[in-house]
This record gives structure tokens, C-alpha cells and sequence, in this order.
């Protein structure tokens, strides 16, 4: 259970890095200056990824909670 433990801290830094990813991209849009409607596009691309790797961080959360569980 120690591998499943080790994999879900991998999966849960790949989800962190994904949101670190996401703060980056959306500054760079802030910065940028767009107009309304770019700005609008492009946070909403920003959300999408925003939740996709909110969820995989979950899911690294969970594969770690399991593998302490069942360890």
C-alpha cells in the first residue's frame, strides 16, 4: 500500500502544478490588456482547466487516503 500512498502524492503534485498553471495563465490574460470579450473566452478556457486538475489533485487525495486506509 506504500506504492499507492506514493502514487496519489504523485497524482495530487500533478493537480497542485495544473492550479499553479492556472493562476499563471490567468495573470498572463490580466496583463495582457484583452477586450471584454477575449478576456471572457480565455478565463472561461481558464475554469475549465481549473477544474480538471482540481479534480485530479481529488483524485491523488483519495488514492493517498486509500492507501493509508488500507495500510
Amino acid at each position: 500500500m506504500q506504492a499507492l500512498i506514493w502514487i496519489g502524492a504523485f497524482v495530487s503534485l500533478v493537480g497542485i502544478a495544473g492550479l499553479g498553471y492556472c493562476i499563471m495563465r490567468a495573470m498572463k490574460a490580466r496583463g495582457a490588456g484583452l477586450p471584454d470579450e477575449a478576456m471572457r473566452a480565455e478565463l472561461q478556457r481558464v475554469v475549465v482547466i481549473n477544474m480538471a486538475a482540481l479534480g485530479v489533485s481529488a483524485l491523488g487525495l483519495m488514492l493517498v487516503v486509500t492507501g493509508i486506509l488500507l495500510g
